[in-house]
């Protein structure tokens, strides 16, 4: 078993499921793995980060945020990350710093951390704005059999889907994970959206629960975790576990290039509106996205604490964001300078990078947690604004990859 994995994963490597990668290192390797061709003349500039010091008088809405309000989140964050030499210093002062109002955090950030511009540099251009979108957890309607209310299934992980960390063969495709399937010899694609919706029997038996609408649990597959309330009154978590490993793609982007919708259109609910103008092609737009998310099932002892993002610590509203990781370190305080959903009103704020998504592709990137529940849903669906992003690094350490 073990032989016939590593071949495939030669096979990977070299071109065959490249496409199933769920992190792309946003820097080429230093050399091509074997059996990887070095790109000609004619390949486009990889996009790299760049990271520019400046005063802390350079962030728009610094000293007006009420920068207390991280403060829990960045705590969390520093209790995963305390142990490494970058952040031991910062973390073991944050411990028992005063943190009574505002200031006293701004204090503590401009005592121990210096702020970097966050740019995105491709050839001779460099940026320092990108995309800021937003996301939420939701709450769908569920219960533990099907029935004609509740026919549309969430999967656990299936017991045959292979997850292959490059790192350990290639450290030069660090942060590059694979998934696929066995196929007599061949490592070869997990099944698509369509292929599972196709023939269900291939996941049959991972059913954690039946919800009573397709399109909510395609949203909280792209949310990545949500919750869902039973019959009997219980509500449980689903937690991000795993991906099939294709890419993610927008239904709003397929409905644009489809002339169904404008862009002005394609928010959430104007998505909505269109779907329930045309039912019949609900599966049509959803298997547009071949990416499928599995759960874990996760007991909810507080509603009022955040699932868990990437970094393994429960995200806070309005203070965690999802990111690239490649470009900003998870656990990293950000500063963000944005605009409210589908609006010119500034949002101006200190948040903590500990989460990150299949579509956060990019040095300046970023999703935007709003919460759990239907208002936060609305501001999150609304959500594509142009932004900038400052990484708060720990004074004397090593800038990421540096």
């Amino acid at each position: 078993m073990i032989h016939r994995l590593a071949a495939a994963v030669i096979v990977i490597v070299s071109g065959t499921l490249l496409h199933g990668c769920s992190t792309t290192p946003t820097t080429a390797p230093s050399r091509p793995p074997p059996g990887v061709p070095q790109p000609g003349p004619a390949v486009a500039p990889i996009p790299t980060v760049q990271y520019e010091k400046v005063r802390w008088s350079n962030l728009p809405g610094w000293r007006a945020d009420d920068v207390k309000q991280a403060w829990p989140a960045f705590l969390s964050s520093c209790r995963a990350l305390r142990f490494r030499a970058e952040w031991s210093v910062p973390c073991t002062a944050a411990q028992t710093a005063r943190a009574s109002s505002a200031q006293d955090v701004r204090d503590f950030f401009e005592r121990h951390f210096e702020p970097y511009s966050v740019q995105k540099e491709t050839g001779t251009l460099r940026e320092d704005t990108g995309l800021v979108t937003g996301y939420y957890e939701p709450l769908l309607m569920g219960a533990r059999t099907p029935s004609a209310k509740f026919g549309t299934p969430l999967y656990s992980l299936p017991q045959d889907l292979l997850v292959v960390d490059l790192t350990s063969l290639y450290p030069e495709l660090k942060g590059m994970r694979l998934r696929g399937r066995l196929e007599g010899n061949r490592v070869v694609p997990y099944y698509s959206r369509e292929e599972i919706e196709a023939s269900p029997t291939i996941v049959r038996g991972k059913e954690i629960v039946w919800v009573d609408s397709a399109l909510d649990a395609f949203l909280l597959q792209v949310q990545g975790s949500g919750r869902v309330r039973l019959p009997n009154g219980e509500t449980i978590r689903l937690q991000y576990a795993e991906q099939n490993g294709h890419p993610y793609r927008s239904i709003g982007r397929y409905l644009i290039d489809r002339g169904e919708l404008t862009t002005a259109q394609a928010t959430m609910p104007g998505i909505r509106e269109w779907l329930a103008a045309n039912p019949t092609r609900l599966q049509e737009v959803l298997n547009a996205n071949p990416s499928v998310v599995f759960f874990q099932e996760e007991k909810l002892d507080d509603p009022g604490v955040g699932p868990k993002g990437a970094q393994g610590v429960p995200l806070t509203a309005e203070r965690s964001i999802a990111v690239d990781p490649s470009s900003i370190p998870l656990g990293a305080p950000v500063f963000l300078d944005a605009t409210f959903p589908a609006s010119d009103r500034p949002l101006q704020r200190l948040v903590v990078a500990q989460d990150t998504g299949g579509a956060i592709r990019g040095a300046v990137r970023a999703d935007y947690f709003w919460g759990s529940g239907s208002a936060a849903g609305e501001l999150a669906g609304r959500m594509r604004q142009t932004g900038r992003m400052w990484l708060l690094w720990p004074k004397g350490a090593p800038l990421p990859r540096s």
